[in-house]
């Protein structure tokens, strides 16, 4: 499938011009730090309890990139859940919060979480203005719940996915810039498998993350998606859809040997099990309304031998 450059030179203008990750200090929780280890291990269940697949996947990471992959996490998952479950009035103010914590790279007495994100991101030279992007595109939430077209959608999965990518490329260790782009198109095709997935959640929710510009080629409406029914242009919408996010996939793939051979399972165990939601969704002919996609752990750890071999291969 052709793929759309507009919105990719968008997104590497956005990236930045990031020199080659810096070295980094020993683990300071290593050292003795009690109050340090209690954050971490705080961020390892922030994970565990909300994304199993990402647990799994960061596991197969050395321990120290594994303490801070997940400290990475713990920050997104708070912020992702200010938009989510704080109350309006503090939405604004907290968001605020945590773009100081960014900043100053100081973690307010008895955060943890702030303390454990902070030390990773100094630690691992985390460009801050990724950090800043993930909160601004976790604040779009708060304004736009319409999207009219890919390139339009592809900046916001920028801000809540890629970003992290880029991120977790600073903790896992990278050789020159040309890994950003892939790094950038799998955080995309992660977002849009998440958007895919949730289609009916997100509808009742007030949110339509669906391109409208495709919508209106297949000529699929909002009343389509509120009735709920699998269609014959459902499923053609809804293939399109997922043949683009798998060659975003593809796309995304080629940095993996890019990265420290230390880190690439972990990378590529998310790419794989993410991407695997996908056959789900098709193996249930496109129902995102009355159920929600997933692979079973069973499924994951299936995929594992052949992730192996493929990122032998690299």
């Amino acid at each position: 499938m052709e793929m759309h450059m507009n919105w990719e030179h968008q997104l590497l203008a956005l990236a930045g011009n990031d020199s080659h990750p810096t070295p980094r200090t020993l683990f300071s929780y290593w050292a003795g730090d009690d109050s340090l280890r209690q954050a971490y291990t705080l961020a390892g269940r922030i994970a565990a309890e909300h994304s199993k697949s990402f647990y799994m996947a960061s596991g197969l990471l050395p321990e120290e990139k594994r303490a801070a992959v997940r400290a990475l996490y713990a920050f997104c998952r708070t912020v992702d859940d200010i938009v989510d479950e704080a109350a309006a009035g503090d939405r604004e103010q907290q968001l605020e919060y945590w773009r100081n914590v960014v900043h100053t790279a100081l973690a307010p007495e008895g955060d943890l979480v702030a303390a454990a994100w902070v030390d990773a991101m100094t630690r691992y030279h985390i460009p801050r203005h990724y950090a800043l992007q993930l909160i601004d595109g976790v604040a779009r939430d708060l304004t736009q719940s319409r999207y009219a077209t890919f390139d339009d959608l592809a900046t916001y999965c920028y801000g809540v996915a890629s970003t992290v990518g880029l991120m977790s490329m600073h903790i896992v260790g990278f050789h020159g810039r040309g890994a950003i782009p892939h790094a950038i198109k799998l955080g995309v095709a992660l977002q849009m498998t998440n958007i895919l997935r949730d289609v009916g959640e997100d509808y009742r929710n007030g949110r339509v993350y669906l391109p409208r510009e495709d919508m209106l080629e297949f000529g699929i409406s909002e009343t389509d998606i509120e009735r709920g029914v699998v269609t014959p242009r459902w499923r053609k919408f809804m293939q399109f859809q997922i043949e683009r996010t798998r060659a975003l996939y593809e796309e995304g793939w080629k940095g993996v040997a890019m990265l420290d051979r230390d880190g690439r399972m972990a990378i590529g165990a998310s790419a794989v099990f993410y991407s695997g939601i996908l056959d789900d969704i098709e193996a249930h002919d496109f129902d995102v309304f009355n159920r929600r996609a997933s692979l079973s752990a069973w499924e994951k750890v299936r995929r594992i031998p052949a992730l192996w071999l493929k990122v032998r291969s690299l």
